[in-house]
């Protein structure tokens, strides 16, 4: 994964995963909606997820929430942009930018931002995976529908979709080692699809491409903890690592803190040593 900002490629597998922190500039995002809204507030959680040992900030204008209100192109923007571009002014942290839409992407890279994650998978605005050829920035395909589908086989079903996304990125213009796959957890899936879709993680090895698992405090945890949405670290800590050690070379979290010591531990157990250096 090349990062041009950085003028760096950076080679997956990893000595380790890779934690991104999220920043929801929103109002309504279900589980820290309002919490960065204000600059000062914002940053202050910034420093402290870099102090933490993130990877990745990614920085979300829109929710995407069960019944979330959409927003228009304008107003994303304006959550985005001066988001990204305060971030950039404290820290050289690799900044991801949470959107769908080109738009969007376009201006956060033009900002400052280093990757874009499109929970639709360039199938809603294709032209998103132009933008990111034209800035050379790596695009996370995560897999959506528009509803929920009844799946025989989830893995066999995610595999496809993903592929007809790599395909469309292709299409736009972007190099394989810049596509990284999300199988989209919780989007639109059961608590049950979710356990399939994380258990089956390994599959999608075949692709040759890094895997962002995106679990962290989603409601099929609350279905099998009985806690609210910010109570459920303890349970996204277990996701991470188990899909570390399916494969997983991303997990996307609220608590960095909780998360970076699971993957930790979770990286040793999968190396089978402590020490990455010796390996």
């Amino acid at each position: 994964m090349y990062i041009k900002r950085l003028n760096k490629t950076f080679n997956f597998p990893s000595d380790h995963t890779w934690i991104m922190g999220i920043l929801n500039v929103t109002p309504d995002s279900f589980s820290d909606g309002g919490a960065y809204v204000a600059t000062d507030d914002m940053i202050a959680q910034v420093e402290r997820m870099v102090a933490e040992g993130v990877d990745i900030i990614d920085v979300g204008g829109e929710s995407t929430r069960p019944g979330h209100v959409p927003v228009t192109l304008e107003e994303e923007i304006n959550r985005v942009v001066p988001a990204v571009k305060a971030i950039r002014q404290v820290s050289d942290v690799l900044i991801s930018v949470d959107t769908w839409k080109a738009e969007v992407a376009s201006q956060g890279l033009a900002a400052g931002a280093d990757i874009i994650n499109d929970q639709w998978a360039a199938t809603r605005e294709p032209a998103i995976a132009k933008v990111c050829a034209d800035f050379d920035a790596p695009l996370i395909l995560m897999h959506n529908r528009e509803e929920y589908h009844d799946y025989s086989d989830i893995m066999a079903e995610i595999k496809a979709d993903l592929q007809n996304a790599i395909d469309i990125a292709r299409a736009q213009g972007m190099r394989d080692d810049q596509l990284i796959l999300d199988p989209g957890v919780g989007f639109p899936k059961t608590a049950d699809d979710n356990l399939l879709a994380i258990q089956g993680l390994q599959e999608l090895a075949s692709f040759n491409m890094p895997v962002l698992l995106a679990t962290s405090r989603k409601g099929f945890l609350g279905k099998l903890v009985d806690v609210p949405a910010n109570e459920r670290d303890v349970a996204t800590a277990a996701t991470t690592v188990s899909g570390i050690l399916s494969g997983a070379d991303m997990v996307r979290v609220h608590n960095v803190k909780v998360n970076k010591e699971a993957a930790t531990v979770a990286d040793a157990i999968k190396r089978g040593q402590i020490d990455p250096v010796s390996i």
